[in-house]
């Protein structure tokens, strides 16, 4: 399986490809397939993603999960913090409080 991502150009969130457009939640990334740099490239010229690239995942019962570390903690939030930990299935999640 192979995912796109990259970070959303006005908040810097990190973005996942869903075959259409872009979403903060990687459960709603898809698999690329064959054409994750073309499209990565296309994105990245229509300025709709900054700096987007394609990473390997597997499919598993809870959604895509990065075959690297690097990629999961971009899924998942910081690792020293649980109370940051973004949390994709949680309706407020962005929604911060300052």
């Amino acid at each position: 399986m192979r995912l796109i991502t990259g970070n959303d150009l006005a908040t810097g969130d990190v973005v996942w490809w869903t075959g259409g457009d872009w979403s903060r939640h990687i459960e709603q990334a898809v698999d690329a397939g064959d054409r994750a740099e073309a499209i990565a490239r296309e994105e990245e010229a229509a300025r709709r993603v900054n700096v987007p690239y394609v990473i390997e995942a597997t499919a598993t019962a809870d959604g895509p999960r990065p075959a690297h570390i690097k990629d999961r903690i971009r899924a998942l939030g910081p690792t020293v913090r649980p109370d940051l930990t973004l949390k994709p299935a949680d309706p407020a999640a962005g929604s911060w409080v300052i």
